[in-house]
């Protein structure tokens, strides 16, 4: 809950004093004074001066911003509660209100800057599961397109995995759990992308890695009938015929109505093959194992 507005009196204004000619010598130094005073605030860098404010007033300030979509000056304004009220009850708050502001203004990593170091100074702060959410939210909300690097996907993914260790029980957890499914989609994609690459240069053994790896490390992920149907490609390729009808078997067996099943199938007839089941086979093996 908001704490109440303090409401500070108002200023009076001064009452204008009559003016007053000038003479020369007062009006060169004036000039002078006002030289010195522009040569001072440039080697300053134009810092804004430190007034301290009431925390009530700074933390219900920022709080205004925050809801009229002013997020650089709200995160500006929590910071200041911070900054100049360390000790009170409201800079923890503040600073993981901050943070907030942070995130919804799309400063991914100003956001995280500022809850690991909540996270740090307030390990026992009752919006310690919250602080750990946002973070594993602010990588999630990064995670590109699988054309590009997936070193963000994978702190979210790191993130989200410790939302739900350490707290399991919470909504956050379970927020995190359906999250989980897509920044690992993303992984998998990401070295789908790369087999094909290497399947189309003729780089047969480097693809089947990548194949391999999304069929052993993300079976859960929507690209596993395309891995496998570019396994039975790749082994077919390079004449390994029991672990592409193995493969195609598999394929079959988990994913029968799928495209991808049907090209491998038709791959395999074009050379009077069958899918063919082989409990020797790596495919077998990995598959039974996970199943």
């Amino acid at each position: 809950m908001r704490q109440p507005h303090f409401h500070l009196p108002s200023r009076t204004p001064l009452s204008a004093a009559p003016r007053t000619p000038l003479g020369r010598t007062t009006r060169r130094v004036i000039a002078a004074l006002g030289l010195m005073s522009l040569v001072a605030g440039c080697s300053s860098d134009d810092e804004a001066p430190y007034i301290e404010q009431p925390v009530e007033q700074l933390y219900n300030g920022a709080t205004d911003e925050l809801l009229n979509a002013n997020y650089d000056e709200a995160a500006r304004l929590y910071d200041e509660v911070e900054r100049q009220h360390p000790y009170s009850v409201w800079a923890s708050k503040a600073q993981l209100m901050a943070a907030y502001a942070f995130y919804q203004a799309n400063k991914y990593d100003d956001a995280v800057n500022t809850l690991d170091r909540f996270i740090q100074l307030h390990p026992g702060n009752k919006d310690i599961a919250y602080a750990y959410y946002l973070k594993a939210i602010s990588y999630y909300e990064q995670i590109s397109d699988v054309a590009r690097d997936q070193k963000t996907t994978r702190e979210a993914l790191e993130a989200l995995d410790e939302v739900i260790r350490r707290f399991p029980e919470t909504t956050y957890a379970r927020d995190a759990e359906l999250k989980i499914d897509l920044a690992r989609d993303h992984l998998a994609g990401k070295h789908m992308e790369i087999g094909r690459y290497y399947l189309n240069r003729g780089e047969y053994l480097a693809a089947i890695n990548r194949f391999r790896m999304v069929i052993e490390d993300y079976q859960t992920t929507t690209h596993v009938p395309e891995a496998l149907h570019r396994l039975v490609e790749c082994y077919l390729s390079i004449g390994v015929i029991s672990e592409a009808q193995a493969t195609a078997s598999v394929l079959g067996y988990n994913f029968p109505g799928s495209d991808w099943y049907l090209d491998s199938y038709a791959l395999l007839t074009g050379q009077d093959l069958r899918p063919e089941e082989d409990k020797g086979s790596w495919i077998s093996r990995i598959w039974n194992s996970v199943i």
